[in-house]
């Protein structure tokens, strides 16, 4: 096993380097880049923009015909181009810049945001708060809810409670996430109907001031609904998810044999089945997690007014805040790949007959 884990840590790099390879190529080719940008502030401000990049620099002034390289920079400086080109560091090749960003991921620098004045490790940590509430919670609600449903489903296989069960379930997940949060909204939040919960934030403005169990109060009280949108459509896939393994570890000869023996049914089921039937389901936990924690977070988080990872990916690709949208593709990126290999050792963890390395051979 230790041979099958080094190989995949080994192979993190080349995967995470032909990502970032992919997605700096194809920026070169999207237009309105930051300098594209700034051209068009400073042409709908006046001649005159202070503190343009992070407060890194200052505009240099003079009379020229600006440089037809960027849409719209007719009639400005010459040298006030060349100087936002020196701040945004597009005065060197792309790849020059591409093996500079990666010297610098290396050591664990991700640069500062063009226009934000924060660098990009404290920013995710900033918004990383919400996208974590979202994706645990919805998870682990998924689970808590999903797991005794489908075993129930499959253990009344064809009767009329799977049957309304799994329309109930279709129906989940038929209606879209954004759609059902909105849904929450007009019922729950004062949209039309009740003002139960708030509208917006992760905490109220007070929350400072109060005591501890009013502080987990409130944070419970503000997350409802979001964590709510973001679970109906894991809650149904991990539901069917379940119910199918149970199905089909029911069918083996083992447990005829079990039953034969005269074993209790509770005593097959949790004793015999379970195991098998939950692999797929335990060890698939962390790629779960991970993808509630990405997947659809930027719908919910605009609707109901979180500021997450999701909002911030969006807002840097429509700014063109490259350090940004590098930087976190670089640590999600990586995240993902490790992810990938947890849940195999997750697999290992839960059923240790399962040897990937014999598997490869």
């Amino acid at each position: 096993m230790g041979a099958y884990i080094l190989r995949r840590l080994l192979l993190i790099i080349p995967t995470l380097l032909g990502i970032m390879v992919i997605n700096f190529a194809l920026v070169q080719f999207v237009p309105g880049g930051p300098i594209e940008q700034i051209i068009a502030q400073v042409q709908g401000q006046g001649d005159v923009f202070e503190g343009f990049a992070g407060g890194g620099g200052e505009a240099a002034s003079g009379s020229g015909g600006g440089s037809d390289q960027y849409a719209g920079a007719r009639g400005l400086p010459p040298d006030f181009i060349a100087e936002l080109e020196r701040e945004f560091g597009f005065d060197k090749p792309p790849l020059e810049r591409f093996l500079n960003m990666l010297w610098n991921y290396m050591r664990l620098d991700f640069g500062e945001s063009y226009f934000r004045s924060i660098s990009v490790i404290d920013l995710v940590m900033e918004k990383m708060p919400v996208s974590i509430s979202l994706g645990l919670w919805s998870t682990l609600i998924a689970y808590v809810i999903s797991i005794p449903l489908g075993i129930r489903k499959a253990v009344k296989d064809g009767s009329a409670f799977d049957t309304w069960t799994s329309g109930a379930i279709i129906v989940a997940y038929a209606i879209p996430g954004f759609l059902f949060a909105i849904l929450l909204l007009v019922l729950f939040a004062g949209g039309s109907y009740w003002q139960i919960f708030p509208l917006r934030g992760l905490t109220s403005d007070n929350w400072a001031q109060l005591s501890w169990p009013m502080k987990i109060a409130d944070y419970f009280w503000h997350i409802a609904l979001p964590v709510l949108a973001s679970t109906i459509s894991a809650f149904a896939t991990l539901t069917l998810l379940t119910k199918n393994s149970f199905l089909d570890e029911i069918k083996k000869h083992y447990v005829m044999t079990a039953r034969a023996k005269g074993l209790t049914e509770a005593r097959v089921l949790y004793g015999h089945i379970f195991r098998n039937a939950m692999l797929i389901v335990i060890a698939g936990f962390p790629a779960v997690f991970i993808g509630v924690f990405f997947s659809g977070s930027l719908i919910i988080e605009t609707i109901f007014s979180l500021d997450g990872l999701g909002r911030l990916g969006f807002e840097a690709a429509v700014a063109r805040d490259y350090p940004v949208i590098f930087g976190t593709l670089f640590i999600f990126g990586l995240i993902g790949l490790v992810v990938g290999i947890i849940s195999d050792l997750m697999y290992v963890l839960v059923d240790p007959r399962i040897d990937f390395e014999k598997r490869e051979g």
